[in-house]
């Protein structure tokens, strides 16, 4: 066949050639495979109202769930620590989908190591090889800091991270005084903002969990920032930028936005950036600590809360006007220091970027799914653009979670024909698409399989995607983006009201007949 080392190609246009195509023909019988009309029939019935009642009503199934699992979050916490190398008490083929999962999305190396608990540990117990782990990590990597996770297996079998760290330390295994925070982190309840909640909590505890420790909020003049299970570089940067503009010091507890964007300048590094373990011992000498995606850091408010005598002053994650407004108005409050103007005026021009494409987004329906934080943000400016959004889907979000969506929506015009979907996959969400067909979808990258299923149906029934949340696998440097602030309301903006012109061009690209406007200006 054509590939050839000299001529490589990529699936497609490769398989269209004729001696693939015949190859995909010939192999249909030896398959059993049902004929054309067949699969047509049966793709038809999954897009009807009759199909949706099915499929709403499977309770034992999750189809391509829109979440993750517990320790992918507990190695992105962990990746926030400076010299901090994330380990997994578990099996070696967890911890190579959590680094996929994170280098498609980064395009970067990822360090995470796992103590590769195969039968033997699974019927005896994982603390040799736990003890073996921590050994050998500690002498090739040279870490500060070992932050330990755990997958199903050393779960299901009741492993006891507490205990087997502290007879790793105290048997010699790994020095005595490495801090290596830890957390159970069981797959199969949670998601991957769960798994963030419980190793930020398990780091606050190593370095601020002593009963003797007498802190005194407000003692140190600076605010403490947590951005939850956050994958926008840029929001980082963000926030930092804000904060300085504002001229208040602030630390942002687990920041990742170094190891996860580290230069190409010929020398690899494995740590980078984060936040320091000093940073960690004086968090609770903090004016107060703002935690930015609130839904999901339980564990983590009650930490602040409880053990570090601050308020946890509420706030929400801040994506659009409002929920930056708010932010900015809190830090504000706490610090005593003015907003300041060059953050006023990049609100004007939010506004002003808000009043030039309220045109085109005035009234446009939205469909959406993603974690409880990044929804209810998104929603709450989708709101404030004058955007319905019709369909809401959160795999992860709770009931309570639920009741405050529907009470936002309930407070606007544009939400009025809205609907939220808890404990739902990106299954019901398809047939959503179908019977409920919004003008776009937003959403992660799995999401280019209901757009390829809607425009298979027709052309007129096609839910185009903007992709917004995590992962973004087959799109470049998104994850570079930026998303809160006014400046991420502007990128997100654009985003929102490029694909709008973009579709309209695409409607009316046929000469002749449909050119009515093809218009220069928009």
């Amino acid at each position: 066949m054509s590939q050839t080392a000299e001529k490589t190609q990529s699936c497609f246009p490769l398989f269209e050639q004729d001696e693939y195509q015949a190859l995909f023909h010939n192999k249909r019988p030896m398959e059993e495979a049902h004929d054309e009309q067949r699969v047509r029939e049966v793709f038809e019935w999954t897009t009807t109202p009759e199909y949706q009642e099915l499929n709403f009503a499977r309770e034992a199934l999750t189809i391509d769930p829109a979440k993750a699992c517990q320790p992918l979050g507990s190695v992105l916490c962990a990746l926030g620590f400076a010299n901090t190398l994330p380990y997994v008490h578990g099996s070696q083929g967890c911890v190579a989908y959590f680094r996929t999962y994170f280098n498609r999305h980064f395009k970067e190396p990822v360090a995470c190591v796992s103590d590769s608990m195969t039968e033997d540990a699974a019927v005896f117990g994982g603390n040799n090889n736990l003890n073996a782990g921590l050994q050998n990590a500690s002498a090739l990597y040279k870490p500060e800091m070992i932050a330990v996770s755990t997958t199903c297996m050393a779960e299901v079998i009741g492993d006891d991270l507490q205990a087997f760290i502290a007879n790793a330390k105290k048997d010699g295994f790994v020095d005595a005084q490495m801090p290596i925070p830890y957390a159970h982190t069981p797959s199969f309840i949670g998601s991957h903002i769960t798994g963030w909640d419980n190793m930020f909590e398990g780091v606050a505890r190593t370095f601020t969990g002593g009963e003797d420790k007498h802190y005194q909020p407000g003692s140190l003049a600076r605010l403490n920032l947590v951005t939850g299970f956050e994958t926008y570089l840029g929001n980082y940067r963000v926030l930092k930028r804000m904060m300085e503009q504002m001229g208040v010091p602030c630390a942002i507890l687990s920041d990742p936005s170094e190891v996860l964007d580290t230069p190409a300048d010929g020398h690899y590094r494995m740590y980078a950036g984060g936040t320091t373990q000093q940073q960690m011992r004086d968090a609770p000498n903090a004016i107060d600590t703002l935690l930015l995606q609130p839904w999901h850091l339980i564990k983590t408010k009650k930490m602040v809360q409880e053990n570090w005598n601050q308020p946890a002053t509420e706030v929400t994650v801040p994506i659009g006007l409002d929920a930056t407004d708010k932010l900015l108005m809190a830090v504000s409050a706490l610090t005593g220091v003015p907003v300041g103007e060059a953050l006023t005026l990049e609100r004007g021009r939010l506004v002003d970027m808000m009043l030039d494409s309220h045109t085109w987004l005035h009234g446009k329906r939205f469909g959406l799914y993603g974690d409880p934080d990044f929804v209810m943000g998104l929603t709450q400016f989708l709101l404030e653009l004058g955007c319905e959004p019709t369909v809401i889907l959160c795999h992860n979000g709770n009931k309570r979670w639920q009741k405050a969506m529907k009470k936002m929506l309930s407070a606007s015009p544009y939400g009025q024909e809205s609907d939220v979907y808890i404990n739902c996959d990106l299954w019901h969400f398809r047939s959503l698409m179908f019977t409920n067909k919004p003008d776009f979808m937003i959403g992660n990258s799995y999401g280019k399989f209901i757009q390829r299923d809607t425009l298979a149906k027709g052309e007129q029934f096609e839910v185009p995607l903007i992709r917004l949340g995590f992962p973004i696998f087959d799109r470049h440097h998104l994850h570079r983006q930026t998303t809160w602030g006014y400046e991420g309301a502007m990128s997100i903006l654009t985003q929102l009201v490029n694909a709008v012109l973009e579709k309209l061009d695409k409607d009316t690209m046929k000469l002749g007949k449909t050119d009515y406007n093809f218009d220069l200006v928009r």
